[in-house]
């Protein structure tokens, strides 16, 4: 059988068919063993076992298995989620937020704390999966000017129709929610935002989304686990963080402002690197997805209700 980097130096410099083919950057052009060791290789990261080259080998032979069909199997395998290392800790923090993001409740009216997504005006909430409808989605943000130069745009965006309802911009302080009535929003999203912001600064932004927010209102909340960015490294993992919290700061500071956390989880395990006292990159990064064991975790993710 053809080696993977046999296939895979064949692919560099192959033209790319038109759009809509059923071929993919030269796929069509080798047999398919090749196209069944590259799919291995690129997702799972080692050759076709014999049940799976016995499962898929012969269908992309007869064309009755396309080639994304059978990358689509290896990316919904227990294997993939796992087993297999992912190639980078930021990518794989990036996959387990959308995982959170896509387990938020539904809400017609949603403001989202920082969720600017750099050269998409669709906003980060969106971007990421989030999956129901809405009739106003508000991202607030500061004007890019007053933002670390890691997160400036070159404009602002105008009104963004998508396919589950409208977004908008606001370019203010997330402290400063002075333009929405009590009471008026069924949904705030704070994704890697509120550590940001000085302690006291965070305090404001969630005594003003306890006012704004509906009694039954959600706050989601995710952001760095200082358990074990510490064990990463001494600073803070950001040059524009002001605050990295615990588990159990987080805590007291949602619960004195006035919020019932309903669900507590971790984005990316570390446990065995917390036990070890050593930061395993490859490990942590590979361990993507939602945990019950928030403190060992390298994010800290939180719905909050607004009682009533």
């Amino acid at each position: 059988m053809p080696t993977v980097k046999g296939a895979v130096r064949r692919l560099r410099g192959a033209p790319v068919p038109a759009p809509g083919g059923r071929a993919w950057r030269g796929l069509s052009r080798l047999s398919a063993p090749q196209v069944l060791d590259v799919i291995y290789e690129l997702i799972l990261g080692r050759e076709p076992d014999p049940t799976g080259t016995a499962s898929y080998l012969a269908g992309l032979e007869s064309g009755s298995l396309t080639p994304r069909q059978v990358a689509n199997w290896a990316v919904a395998s227990g294997e993939w989620w796992s087993v297999t290392p992912f190639p980078g800790l930021g990518q794989s923090l990036h996959f387990s937020r959308m995982v959170f993001v896509r387990s938020l409740p539904p809400a017609r009216r949603i403001l989202d704390l920082g969720g600017t997504a750099l050269g998409n005006a669709t906003g980060a909430l969106v971007l990421m999966g989030y999956p129901y409808r809405f009739d106003d989605l508000a991202v607030i943000d500061l004007p890019s000017e007053e933002r670390n130069e890691l997160y400036r745009e070159t404009g602002a965006h105008p009104v963004t129709e998508t396919a589950l309802g409208p977004v908008r911009y606001q370019y203010h302080s997330m402290a400063d929610l002075s333009g929405y009535a009590d009471g008026s929003v069924d949904l705030v999203y704070s994704g890697q935002s509120i550590e940001h912001v000085p302690l006291d600064v965070a305090d404001a932004v969630l005594s003003e989304v306890r006012r704004v927010l509906k009694p039954g209102g959600h706050l989601a909340l995710d952001t760095p686990n200082a358990r074990v960015t510490r064990l990463q490294q001494a600073d803070f993992i950001d040059p524009d963080h002001e605050h990295e919290y615990s588990h159990a700061e987080m805590i007291e500071k949602l619960e004195r402002a006035g919020f019932e956390v309903v669900e507590a989880k971790g984005l990316n395990y570390a446990g065995p690197s917390l036990a070890a006292g050593h930061f395993d990159v490859d490990a942590i990064a590979s361990a993507r997805g939602l945990f019950s064991l928030i403190e060992d975790c390298y994010l800290l993710a939180y719905v909050c209700r607004v009682p009533g």
